[in-house]
């Protein structure tokens, strides 16, 4: 047992460590690169749609890399190493502010970005393709993937919790000294991480085909109907994770008055998800993912109805942040243990292994959803006529409000609405023993 859960927390906590980051880029980035190294929203926003788009590209790209490679150490587990160091030296670059002009700057800020987005790329598409290779077993797979959640769930709460008394600390009035010091801390530790992920895994499950020498028109045919859903849903949710965490600090400093609130709004608005992740796995004994995700959904809104409605009242504000979280976090779980199943439906229904064409496409969809709405909410800022560290106008209040509150509902509905197509939850068993049988002609042969 105590074997089973080293492996299970060294590979959880290598989301964690992508999280260190990850979750910073959403929840702070735009804030630093606005209100720090100086460039406007509209700017920052346009820098990051173009940059996830490019960096959407890459995912594919090492997908097709994930699939191909055949090591003693497995497909996806060599590249925790190659990361490593690449992502913390780029997550030190893109928070160092250079003595440029306003062109120079606003270059380094796409290079560093775009860097630190690729060697993010490595190790991530990995963490997303090995759970099928590290197990056979369906519960033990859902545990896997909570633990995961979990684990990024403390990195995201780390994030929110500490980083700003960090940049404060560290600062001393600089904030640009205090977010460099702070990145660097985090950079070093997600680097350690990763090493720790790599020493605790073993690819022990192979697939039931070789993708070696597949060309990729045949990876492209191995995608099922099932996959798009998954890429969809990944879109939606990230989108709703980028609209919460990056305005949320707006919400709570210009509409609400409570920028001291921040730390523990982030705190508790992810803490809160704590008890549905640790509920998943068993919840998922007892309950389809397709009717798990309803309710997850149902939950999100109704916590942003109680913030809207009690915005006056600090006890409906922490009750709303709660709701939201469990929901959330319900949203986020849910999506990732989905994953598994479409993997193996591929290699079920076309006879393709395409663990990495599938991570990769989920990448794709995740920071092209990113991208396009961190554009969206510098845009939709800008034309409401926001501007930094000032006294807002009701107009710039009404648009931060409508991204906060009403932003997410309508997501929250386009993910409930793909949802009701997902159809894996009543061939679960049947694919498995499919695959092993599978998986036993090829050692006897």
């Amino acid at each position: 047992m105590l074997k089973k859960w080293g492996k299970r927390i060294g590979y959880g906590i290598g989301d964690l460590g992508c999280n260190l980051v990850f979750s910073t880029m959403a929840s702070y980035l735009m804030v630093f690169y606005t209100d720090v190294f100086g460039i406007s929203a509209a700017a920052a926003g346009t820098m990051m749609l173009v940059t996830k788009f490019i960096d959407a590209f890459t995912d594919t790209g090492m997908g097709l890399i994930v699939d191909r490679t055949h090591t003693k150490w497995g497909q996806g587990r060599p590249y925790f190493v190659v990361g490593a160091v690449p992502f913390a030296v780029f997550t030190v670059l893109t928070f160092l502010i250079p003595d440029f002009g306003s062109t120079g700057k606003l270059i380094w800020a796409y290079v560093t970005y775009c860097l630190l987005c690729t060697a993010y790329t490595v190790v991530n598409i990995p963490l997303n393709t090995i759970v099928p290779r590290l197990t056979s077993d369906v519960h033990e797979r859902d545990i896997l993937v909570s633990t995961r959640m979990v684990c990024a769930m403390l990195g995201t709460a780390v994030v929110m919790s500490i980083t700003s008394p960090l940049v404060k600390f560290f600062g001393q009035g600089n904030e640009a000294r205090g977010y460099l010091i702070t990145m660097t801390i985090y950079g070093i530790a997600a680097m350690l991480i990763f090493f720790v992920t790599f020493a605790s895994t073993e690819e022990m499950v192979p697939p039931t085909i070789n993708q070696k020498h597949s060309s990729l028109r045949e990876d492209f045919k191995g995608l099922t109907g099932q996959a798009w859903i998954l890429f969809l849903l990944n879109l939606f949710y990230f989108s709703l994770y980028v609209v919460r965490s990056t305005t949320v600090i707006y919400y709570f400093k210009y509409n609400l008055g409570r920028e001291g609130w921040l730390s523990l709004v982030g705190l508790l608005g992810i803490l809160s998800g704590l008890p549905m992740l640790l509920l998943l796995p068993e919840l998922e004994k007892h309950f389809s993912k397709r009717n798990l995700m309803f309710f997850s959904v149902a939950l999100y809104i109704a916590g942003d109805i109680v913030i809207f409605a009690g915005k006056n009242s600090a006890a409906c504000l922490l009750l709303g942040l709660v709701i939201t979280g469990l929901g959330i976090y319900g949203i986020f779980g849910i999506t990732f243990a989905m994953q598994p199943d479409v993997i193996d439906y591929s290699e079920y229904k076309k006879n393709a292994s395409v663990s990495g064409l599938i991570a990769a496409f989920q990448g794709f969809f995740v920071k092209g959803g990113m991208g396009l709405t961190s554009f969206v909410i510098g845009a939709f800022l800008k034309s409401g006529g926001y501007v930094a560290n000032a006294v807002q106008t009701e107009k710039a209040l009404s648009y931060i409000e409508i991204c906060f509150i009403w932003i997410p509902i309508v997501l929250c509905a386009a993910i409930a609405a793909l949802t009701y197509f997902y159809k894996l939850d009543g061939i679960r068993g049947e694919m498995t023993e499919a695959l092993e049988a599978r998986r036993c002609e090829a050692v006897s042969e």
